[in-house]
């Protein structure tokens, strides 16, 4: 792939974290959909991040939605691997979102909370990407 593909592929995965996270961050201020459908969101949103900084970064990684197991592919010098968000808490949305079992249902407090992560690793993401030299809008 070329540099300057790379670097398309790298702003379309930024671009779909950025609208999953909107979308998420629209459901919890308006109160729309249900709480776990803006968990899912959210998880999305910080799992896009994540492998758009690993596209970057030329890394191959697994098919996963464990963003701590993501997250330790990225070079010691990320902030985003550094960074002592917890990523445990919301890839479990990645599948308490999408089928019943037998944990709790998600509450709006659940989605607020997913949604602030999200926010927090999709911009920790951008900014590690900035540092780097992609130049990247942190809406």
């Amino acid at each position: 792939m070329s540099e300057a593909d790379q670097e398309a592929e790298v702003r379309r995965w930024l671009r779909y974290a950025q609208e999953d996270l909107a979308s998420a961050e629209q459901m919890t201020q308006r109160s729309l959909g249900v709480p776990r459908q803006t968990c899912w969101l959210a998880q999305q949103a910080a799992e896009k991040a994540v492998k758009g900084a690993l596209v970057f970064q030329n890394i191959e990684f697994p098919k996963s939605h464990d963003l701590d197991l993501l997250r330790r592919f990225l070079p010691e010098d990320w902030q985003l691997k550094t960074d002592p968000v917890d990523l445990a808490e919301l890839s479990e949305w990645s599948v308490e979102a999408r089928y019943p079992g037998e944990w709790p249902e998600a509450t709006p407090a659940d989605a607020q909370q997913a949604v602030a992560l999200a926010r927090e690793v999709v911009h920790i993401a951008m900014e590690d990407l900035a540092h780097r030299g992609l130049i990247v809008s942190l809406d």
